[in-house]
């Protein structure tokens, strides 16, 4: 193994998701870590080498049940990789997938490890209702009573109104700083770049149809079945609407803008559960275990920007990755911009064709210029396939590399906003050779 000072490439050898599940109202069939042992097995189980093999487990997740605190670790154990390997989990919001790829890859190039299983999981209908401040207070004072006079004078005290929980899911897509849910940062870009309806449920109709049209030509071969305990198996993304159509989805009502917006439902990504995982190794360990190579990281950009804005986070991530390589959007072959919401992709293709924002936001002469539509998303996003947040970053990057294959490219950028203001942008290019 070279010494840490030396970097080192960085190989995509597989990679794997499971079906995205919609949230419908209740507790989904599987916790996060659930999704991600149950996908790790089959994929570990198609190596050439042991689960002891690999260097750690790096795991995004945002919202990990009470009992899953350091996930990653939770996954690598229940794996079978052994209780002496490390492993530790990630949490960027939406890039959270994407943050466990690149952490891992900083660590295979500075030569800690060989061969590293990377990616991320959510289980977006388990988020917990938490208790107000006020009832953790009240109960805190019911178990220090000291006595039976005590107790009585603390339940005098009760209050009903204190029982109203809080819903974790949606205090986790607000923005505490500008106090504005994701939604409602879509409907600033709409506003700001003049986004229709129309146009916003015209990219949700493409996307499911993609997503259809992938199914039909077996493109999805990386979605694994997922087994429950009850017996039941899920074998297929469920959140894809095969029958909807721009005359549907023009019935669904403004949900984040109630009087004046137009994103909806229909046009935004569904609350889902899932998890993507992919195999990274170095070309040591690509040598020992004859790997085969399905791409190289090149590298991986982060940026920040005005948090009320935050869907154009893969604008200024991916411009500044490009700058940083010398590369122009004509150098890239097949874009992965994560669908949070049609309204924030179509944000970025016009702040990208806006020669006054490039300028002032960008620092570039003029505009960055018009990606084609035909080489961005192909197998559709999130819209149809939805987006469980800790997962959706490893989601891209698996389907930028299976694209980029399929297509014999060369490069893709897989890029994704983030709650908060930030964006994150990781430039892939394709190996076909196996290494030997």
């Amino acid at each position: 193994m070279e010494t840490r000072n030396e970097k080192r490439e960085v190989y995509i050898v597989d990679g794997a998701r499971s079906p995205f599940l919609k949230a419908k109202g209740q507790a989904g069939p599987f916790s996060a870590s659930d999704l991600a042992v149950g996908l790790g097995r089959e994929l570990l189980a198609k190596q050439p080498f042991s689960p002891e093999d690999l260097g750690e487990v790096v795991i995004g997740c945002m919202m990990p049940s009470p009992d899953e605190a350091n996930i990653a670790r939770v996954i690598a154990l229940r794996l079978g990789c052994g209780k002496s390997m490390p492993a530790y989990t990630v949490q960027r919001n939406c890039a959270s997938g994407m943050q466990a790829l690149d952490s891992a890859v900083k660590d295979i190039e500075e030569g800690r490890h060989d061969l590293v299983l990377a990616g991320g999981t959510e289980a977006m209908s388990r988020a917990p209702l938490l208790f107000s401040s006020e009832m953790s207070n009240w109960l805190a004072g019911l178990a220090g009573a000291k006595n039976i006079t005590g107790k009585l004078k603390q339940w005098a005290r009760f209050r009903p109104s204190s029982l109203k929980p809080i819903v974790a899911l949606l205090r986790g897509l607000t923005d505490p700083i500008v106090n504005l849910t994701m939604g409602q940062t879509a409907e600033i870009l709409a506003d700001k770049f003049t986004i229709s309806r129309e146009q916003m449920d015209a990219f949700a109709l493409e996307s499911h149809q993609r997503v259809a049209c992938a199914y039909d030509n077996n493109y999805f071969s990386d979605v694994f079945p997922s087994f429950d305990y009850k017996g039941s198996y899920f074998v297929a993304d469920d959140g894809l609407r095969r029958d909807t159509t721009m005359e549907k989805l023009a019935k669904l009502k403004p949900i984040f803008d109630k009087k004046f917006g137009a994103v909806t439902a229909g046009n935004s990504s569904q609350v889902t559960d899932g998890a993507a995982l992919l195999l990274l190794a170095s070309a040591d360990a690509v040598k020992k275990f004859n790997l085969p190579v399905l791409a190289r990281i090149v590298d991986t950009q982060w940026a920040g920007l005005e948090p009320a804005e935050m869907g154009l986070g893969p604008v200024f991530a991916s411009t500044a990755l490009l700058k940083k390589h010398e590369l122009t959007k004509d150098d890239i072959d097949y874009w992965e911009i994560n669908e949070a919401f049609a309204a924030q992709v179509l944000g970025c293709l016009a702040a990208w064709e806006d020669a006054d924002f490039c300028r002032k936001s960008l620092g570039l002469s003029e505009s960055f210029g018009q990606i084609d539509r035909a080489r961005l998303n192909v197998d559709g996003g999130a819209v149809a396939l939805g987006h469980p947040v800790g997962a959706s970053g490893a989601r891209i990057v698996l389907r930028l590399v299976e694209i980029l294959k399929r297509k014999n490219a060369t490069r893709g950028v897989a890029t994704i906003c983030i709650g908060g203001g930030q964006g994150g942008a990781m430039l892939i290019e394709n190996v076909s050779e196996v290494m030997s």
